[in-house]
């Protein structure tokens, strides 16, 4: 038996899963956390990934691995690949400006036919623009610019020199300076941004490979996948088809589909990315998902269980009770500096039990909305991430979404994205090896009259507006 492993080093933690090359069977799985946080060391990711492996029985009759990563990170590293300050994360709003003003410099639409999408607080050329701009001395040091997942490839192949910096296309189209649409990198645009161009990791094919494993302390020699980001990792170890849409529950909110050609979305709410697989991945994030959940538990008092069990014993709607759950801004729509809101608090509302239905119901009207973004009539709605685990979740999310639900088993996605990758960098097929997900649940009931608009009026009253939709 041929085994594989998958690393998904998420905002979190890091899980690793090692799995059967040829059948996806899962052997082993570890985990560890990651500090909070929207910036940190990256010694910490590659701390936690160490621990994790270790807690996965470790790597030594493994054949491949491939890391999937969080989007978007600022990893910046000197001439000697020594890392400048603590990468910013995805969900760092402080870019939120230096975003705005690169989307003013040439208009929302030249970024969308240049790279796909219209820059945001997430992506990695506003977060250099805000390094240049705040920070010119950290700026002056940075010799090469990275992704999450690229640095820890390349930590795993022993880190031998900047040279050896390598992603894949999936991560390189959230940058904002790479194009999925001509598949080369905009260094006009980065040079504009950041006032150079650092080095920059080459774009490997969805099964190519920068290497082997070359760091101390790991077995040598086994063979690395391209890796990619962790959305286009979940779309892979889902198994989502093209016209599948996958709505994603973890600490920030996903809806995507797999397409045969590229997006370009001048409003800003759908990012146009590549996938794993040499196709495209049209994306709407929402800042706010399973955080939503654990923020309500915590003002209730209750664990995650309850707070489901709570919410189910509320009738749909929560009789008016809304919750507008912009806890740490919001990118869909884009408003980096929101703080959430509660509408329609009466004294026949005021129960726990309203409350957490509340919060479910408005978790996933944000996701419905991103899900609108994508302008799509989806053959299946693939429901996943830890939120989804959530018996309440499941049950209540049809009645938002408006369709049926499909719920594959609970899994590590991501890294069994990845590992799926290095299963398919040992075959060379055409396309991935095909692997059983298991048994799906499938949630089907009637919408909730009303909900979605006054969801869509509580979110005006706070915030204005009209939500763009397509």
């Amino acid at each position: 038996m041929t085994l594989v492993a998958g690393i998904d080093s998420s905002t979190q933690s890091c899980k690793v899963v090692v799995r059967d090359a040829d059948t996806g069977r899962l052997v082993r799985q570890g985990r560890a956390a990651h500090p909070d946080g929207t910036e940190v060391d990256p010694a910490r990711w590659w701390n936690a990934l160490e621990t994790a492996v270790a807690q996965a029985g470790g790597l030594d009759d493994v054949a491949a691995v491939s890391v999937a990563g969080q989007q978007h990170g600022m990893v910046c590293l000197d001439e000697s690949g020594q890392v400048v300050r603590d990468a910013l994360l995805w969900n760092d709003t402080r870019s939120a400006t230096s975003a705005a003003e690169l989307v003013a410099s040439t208009g929302a639409q030249a970024w969308a036919e240049a790279v796909g999408s219209v820059p945001v607080a997430s992506f990695t050329i506003a977060k250099l623009r805000w390094l240049a701009t705040h920070e010119p001395q950290h700026a002056a040091r940075t010799a090469a610019v990275c992704l999450p997942h690229d640095w820890l490839t390349w930590r795993l192949a022993g880190a031998a020199g900047l040279e050896g910096l390598a992603t894949d296309r999936g991560d390189a189209s959230g940058t904002g300076y790479w194009s999925p649409i001509t598949g080369d990198y905009r260094p006009d645009l980065l040079e504009a941004a950041f006032g150079a161009v650092p080095l920059l990791p080459r774009v490997l094919g969805p099964h190519d490979s920068p290497g082997v494993t070359g760091a101390a302390g790991l077995p040598p020699g086994i063979r690395l996948g391209a890796g990619t980001g962790d959305n286009m990792a979940a779309a892979l170890g889902v198994g989502a088809l093209p016209g599948d849409v996958v709505v994603s529950v973890g600490t920030s909110g996903t809806a995507f589909a797999v397409a045969d050609t590229p997006s370009r979305d001048a409003s800003g709410m759908v990012a146009g990315f590549a996938d794993a697989t040499g196709r495209f991945l049209p994306l709407a994030c929402t800042l706010n998902a399973a955080r939503v959940l654990d923020a309500a538990a915590a003002m209730l008092g209750v664990s995650l269980d309850d707070l489901g069990s709570l919410a189910l014993q509320a009738p749909p709607g929560a009789e008016g009770l809304t919750l507008v759950p912009y806890l740490e801004g919001e990118r869909t729509p884009n408003l980096p500096e929101a703080t959430g809101a509660v509408h329609g608090l009466r004294l026949s509302t005021s129960t726990p039990a309203h409350l957490a239905r509340a919060a479910v119901e408005g978790m996933l009207c944000g996701l419905a909305d991103a899900l609108d973004a994508l302008g799509m009539s989806p053959e299946r709605i693939l429901l996943i991430g830890g939120g989804a685990r959530s018996t309440a979740v499941r049950r209540i999310a049809p009645t938002v979404f408006g369709r049926p639900v499909i719920v594959p088993p609970p899994g590590e996605y991501v890294a069994d994205g990845a590992a799926r990758q290095a299963a398919w960098l040992l075959s060379g097929g055409a396309e991935p090896p095909t692997w059983s997900v298991g048994t799906p649940e499938v949630h089907e009931a009637d919408v909730t009259p009303g909900l979605r608009e006054r969801y869509a009026q509580a979110r005006r009253m706070t915030f204005g507006g009209e939500q763009p939709t397509r």
